[in-house]
């Protein structure tokens, strides 16, 4: 690991721990050359699928994309950056589950909208009128009555 000050290469691992519920491993290191600490984080890679979008076109999942998208939509709203990581963290798993190479991206949407449902109303009705592209008032109005009676 490139020390971030100096860039030299050897450092050495003071601590190490658990981090991110177990998903990845904080290392506490010691620059042999400045003695500068710093911190890194190993996390398994996970290979997901390419997304298919409505046009047909393939691109690799981008969870930053995704990320921008959530917190656009939870903007002035109680969610935690923490847990909106969470729930990708979570959406990633299940796509690598699949073992699928492809993935239609409104597929993601519904993942994306069903876990957020749960999360914020607000933000949900916020991503869904992005995602979902309404025409007009009355498709909007139909998805917060759905919303307001509990059915999905």
């Amino acid at each position: 690991m490139r020390c971030p000050f100096c860039g030299t290469l050897d450092n050495k691992v003071i601590d190490s721990r658990l981090a991110h519920g177990g998903e990845a491993t904080r290392r506490r290191r010691e620059c042999s050359g400045c003695q500068k600490r710093y911190t890194t984080y190993e996390k398994v890679e996970l290979t997901l699928p390419m997304v298919v979008k409505k046009d047909g076109a393939k691109q690799p999942f981008d969870r930053n994309k995704l990320m921008a998208g959530l917190i656009r939509a939870c903007v002035k709203r109680p969610v935690t950056t923490d847990t909106l990581e969470r729930l990708l963290d979570q959406l990633e798993r299940e796509l690598s589950e699949r073992g699928e190479p492809e993935v239609d991206s409104s597929e993601i949407g519904r993942r994306v909208l069903a876990s957020l449902r749960a999360i914020d109303q607000v933000a949900y009705v916020r991503f869904a009128s992005v995602y979902r592209d309404f025409k007009d008032v009355h498709e909007f109005m139909a998805e917060l009555s759905s919303l307001l009676s509990g059915t999905p």
